[in-house]
């Protein structure tokens, strides 16, 4: 799964299903790592994103209070 075209809910909800996936127990060695590393990019791409939102908000609010 291509993690750049995940909206945030998106790779929220994938993050979940990879953690489920992960503390099951019942996965090969090579496909728990392949989850680690998706999820680590998950998790990667989710604080990008949520800095991103993080700024705009801050610029609304200030562009906001400039206009009061």
């Amino acid at each position: 799964m291509e993690t750049q075209q995940l909206t945030f809910q998106q790779a929220m909800v994938r993050l979940d299903e990879i953690v489920r996936q992960l503390n099951s127990g019942n996965l090969e060695l090579e496909k728990a790592m392949e989850l680690f590393e998706e999820g680590l990019k998950l998790t990667q791409q989710c604080e990008v994103q949520l800095k991103a939102f993080e700024n705009k908000m801050n610029t609304l609010i200030v562009e906001t209070a400039g206009n009061a």
